[in-house]
């Protein structure tokens, strides 16, 4: 099916069958992700479980091929992925300036921006997936899903036992979140406490998930995680808790100081490394722009070029990225009217075109690598967000100062998040492109077939995000806006956006608080470059950045997980067959993956449809220490269960 060199061999890929049924399981994740990333300010990768529902159904009709089923996952992934719009669009309505989501204006925005995001990491793929180290962890583990599944009829011993062990992990998983979903047993344990005079606390969540995230992105990434989640938690919410005073909740106090302060610390980090991530691959990027380039040119000219190598043409890339100017401008046009830009559009509306060109490359770059580095889940795009936003409404500072009316602050504040939310598209699709393209690689696709796939799921997410988010709007409404009752949804990373683009047309952001992570972020950089002179183990900038941002219940898991992945590679090394012991430990935290996300998907439905919180839940809240008690030793002995099992699978002679 695939040679040697991993190069397609006339297999089917690009198909209309594919295409539908990408549509088909399009509408299901597109609308979880769009609800959860509302509610709790999550969404979730689709590729994996987008590429198991596609071989469960495509396994029935005749030709299926693996390449088939990649281009269902992809078209799945980049529509489910572009729900992260919902990070900036709610804003809109948080402010005041909508209303409801109009159907055209909203569905252009995701669509044009999606599509820019496609097209800046056309030449980003030879510079970040096929020359990079990168380890891509949703990306390897998509590949990884979908051998498995291509190769299980073959009667070949070890891919059966592959298959078991991603099966395995994905029926534990599903399992234990089933029993947290029924409130039988604790998904989240935490405690905020003070210390001296200040507060901090301690919380994770018990997501398999999360552990199998951790295996695959490995020991550097998880320590330096664990380093700045130590730098949030052990030292500034002590000391910024203590500044401010204890009065009152803890839980209150310790809330407010890392939504307000120490995520815009994190931001500062995460901005300082991205900038040097940048400058570190612009050479790479620039190769891959001019490999690009060569290969539209050679086939121009009627050579061959091999399958692997064959992106979108270059004049297609550059002609869509010029020919989007256009209708961006008539956006922007539209949606200015009513405001002070309306009178002198021309000069305000060009620079924002620069910008979105200008900052969407760079965003499509640090957001891509980011994505290669931790995983296209857990890479906090909502801290590119804010950067995006506090540019944009810097860019309009510029132009018209401060001192306006309360209105024309009003205009000016949505403006610049109506453009950010432009820009954040880039940024969605490009954090989920590289890693499509990268199972693509491993896989043997044809990269111009899936990056046109890609294109098509963007379109898909544009048609569907519309109507959810008008939907849930009407019958929730989002916290801060005007009516919004006591059900709303929190929409928390649209809220903190919104907020920045006040605090930076109003005056009164803290500048100073970014400007101390950034010093962090220096820093950091200073002892990783040193690290890597010495030949020592590295500690990645951005990872550090990310465990100040995220909170600490989403982050201590990863280095738990990169250390028992660090500790199985270290056994497989030894075994008698390293590589195929490695590949089981790669499946299993890939079954812990699919069957967390497929559960994710199925009760995000359930929780839609039902309108409760808890729809499953069969015990009340007076279980909640039997829960956490059931929950910690469950978790704990699946893991130990499951690893286990899977080393007396990997151990056994065939």
């Amino acid at each position: 099916m695939i040679d040697t060199s991993g190069r397609a061999a006339d297999l089917r890929e690009l198909t209309l069958r594919g295409i539908i049924l990408g549509g088909l399981i399009t509408l299901l994740f597109t609308a979880a992700n769009v609800y959860l990333g509302l509610k709790v300010g999550l969404t979730f990768a689709t590729s994996i479980p987008a590429a198991v529902i596609s071989m469960a159904i495509l396994r029935f009709l005749s030709g299926a091929t693996i390449l088939e089923n990649n281009i269902v996952q992809t078209i799945a992934s980049a529509a489910g992925t572009l729900a992260a719009i919902i990070f900036v669009l709610p804003g809109l309505v948080i402010v005041g300036w909508w209303q409801g989501f109009p159907y055209w204006t909203t569905a252009a925005v995701c669509f044009i921006g999606g599509t820019l995001g496609v097209m800046f990491s056309v030449p980003l793929r030879r510079a970040l997936v096929a020359g990079s180290d990168l380890p891509y962890p949703e990306g390897v583990a998509a590949a990884e899903v979908l051998k498995v599944g291509s190769r299980a009829g073959d009667g070949a011993e070890e891919n059966q036992r592959g298959l078991r062990t991603i099966l395995l992990g994905s029926l534990v998983s599903a399992g234990f979140a089933l029993l947290g979903a029924m409130k039988l047993a604790a998904t989240e344990i935490g405690r905020n406490f003070k210390i001296g005079a200040g507060a901090s606390g301690a919380s994770a969540s018990l997501s398999l998930a999360l552990i199998g995230v951790g295996h695959l992105v490995g020991l550097s990434v998880g320590l330096a995680m664990l380093l700045g989640m130590l730098i949030a938690w052990g030292g500034l919410m002590p000391v910024l808790t203590a500044a401010q005073g204890v009065a009152g909740s803890v839980d209150d106090v310790v809330g407010a100081v890392f939504s307000q302060q120490v995520r815009f610390i994190g931001a500062g980090t995460i901005g300082v490394a991205a900038l040097w991530t940048l400058f570190k691959i612009v050479g790479p990027v620039v190769r891959g722009i001019q490999g690009s380039i060569a290969s539209s040119r050679a086939r121009g000219a009627g050579e061959t070029v091999a399958l692997g190598e064959r992106d979108l043409s270059f004049g297609i890339v550059v002609g869509t990225i010029l020919g989007s100017l256009v209708p961006i401008a008539g956006l922007l046009w539209f949606f200015a009217q009513g405001g002070p830009i309306a009178a002198h559009p021309v000069g305000v509306i060009a620079a924002t075109l620069v910008f979105v060109l200008f900052v969407g490359a760079i965003i499509a770059a640090v957001t891509g690598y980011m994505a290669g580095l931790i995983g296209a889940s857990n890479s906090p795009v909502s801290g590119v967000g804010i950067l995006a936003v506090i540019a944009a409404s810097l860019m309009l500072l510029f132009f018209f100062g401060r001192n306006h009316s309360e209105a024309d602050t009003a205009a000016l504040v949505a403006y610049a998040l109506f453009t950010t939310a432009i820009v954040f598209s880039v940024a969605t699709i490009s954090n989920d492109n590289l890693q499509d393209l990268k199972t693509g690689q491993l896989v043997g696709a044809t990269p111009w077939k899936q990056q046109f796939a890609l294109v098509i799921g963007v379109g898909f997410g544009s048609l569907i995000i519309p109507p959810v988010l008008d939907l849930l709007n009407q019958a929730f409404g989002f916290a801060g806006a005007e009516g919004a009752g006591a059900n709303a949804l929190p929409a928390p990373q649209a809220a903190l956006i919104s907020a920045l683009a006040k605090g930076v047309l109003g005056g009164d952001l803290r500048w100073d608080l970014i400007g101390y992570g950034a010093l962090i972020g220096v820093a950091v950089i200073a002892v990783d470059e040193l690290l890597g002179r010495l030949g020592k183990m590295r500690l990645p900038p951005l990872g550090v950045g990310m465990g100040i941002y995220l909170p600490m219940s989403l982050t201590i898991l990863i280095p738990i997980g990169a250390a028992i992945g660090h500790l199985w590679e270290k056994r497989a090394a030894r075994s008698a067959k390293p590589e195929f012991y490695s590949r089981m430990g790669v499946l299993l935290a890939t079954g812990f993956i699919v069957g967390e996300s497929l559960f994710g998907v199925l009760f995000a439905g359930v929780v839609a449809g039902s309108g409760s919180d808890a729809p499953l839940a069969v015990v009340g809240e007076g279980f909640g220490t039997n829960a956490i008690l059931i929950g910690v030793l469950l978790f704990v002995g699946v893991i130990a269960f499951t690893y286990r099992r899977t080393r007396a699978a990997a151990d056994a002679t065939p």
